[in-house]
């Protein structure tokens, strides 16, 4: 799978991310910049997990945010559609419950989770609005909703040398330190194919979802969105309800933005 865009075909991805397993970690360190250990704790801060909640690591990989995520004493479920990458997970996080599932149609019962995460999964996902909306559908009343995810920075300095660094860069360290350089290639398209903070911010709102926001991480190589489930039924039920009647995305252009991180 030489280029990407928002239809993506998910047995190929899978595949992709079968053969990238065992190194994929190590790569996206180096690939980073050692950012990805920061833009990691950021997302865990955001989540703000309990002892005994349940938190839902879609994308979860293998395991090591679901992990980080673990250490607060929650209950956390990971998955993923990838089984090469579910296969390494429990081998490095044997405590860790894995599932093998597909974001848009989640194997879990309405109101299951107190939260819902995705790091740099959702622009792997064929319809990302649908798994959207499967996200508000398992998250009990007042429930979080966090993803983290590459996009745009919003400085043209920044912007400039991001577009290099993946256009030369990137391919010329994933020749060295990747099982499967081609997914990179992969990666670099897929993120110029995502839309901006301000589009995903309308797909939340779109899907349901309530308190809406984002904060910029590294100049807005990354971008942590989040968000809250309603809590009361009669607002979730005339949700549910204009999602039905429509299957266009809010055009609602304001959002919220909740300071940046350099």
């Amino acid at each position: 799978m030489a280029t990407a865009d928002l239809g993506k075909n998910p047995e190929a991805v899978s595949a992709m991310f079968d053969d990238v397993a065992k190194g994929y970690d190590i790569t996206n360190a180096i690939l980073s910049g050692g950012n990805a250990v920061l833009w990691r704790i950021a997302t865990v801060r955001a989540i703000d997990p309990q002892p005994g909640e349940r938190v839902l690591d879609i994308a979860a990989g293998t395991g090591t945010s679901a992990a980080a995520i673990a250490k607060s004493g929650a209950e956390v479920v990971a998955l993923d559609f990838s089984p090469g990458m579910l296969e390494e997970g429990r081998k490095r996080h044997p405590n860790l419950t894995f599932v093998e599932g597909d974001a848009e149609s989640l194997p879990f019962p309405p109101k299951s989770f107190d939260a819902v995460t995705i790091s740099f999964g959702l622009r792997n996902v064929n319809n990302p609005q649908l798994a959207l909306g499967e996200m508000y559908r398992v998250l009990k009343p007042g429930g979080r909703v966090v993803i983290c995810e590459f996009s745009h920075p919003d400085r043209a300095v920044i912007k400039g040398s991001y577009k290099a660094y993946l256009k030369y860069v990137m391919p010329a360290v994933a020749k060295l330190t990747s099982s499967h350089p081609d997914a990179y290639t992969y990666l670099m398209d897929s993120i110029n194919a995502w839309p901006t903070q301000a589009v995903l911010a309308q797909w939340l709102r779109a899907a349901g979802f309530t308190r809406v926001a984002y904060r910029n991480l590294t100049g807005g190589i990354v971008a942590l969105h989040r968000a809250k489930a309603p809590e009361t039924t009669k607002v979730r039920g005339s949700i549910a309800e204009r999602r039905q009647r429509t299957a266009s995305p809010s055009t609602q252009t304001n959002q919220t933005v909740f300071g940046n991180h350099r």
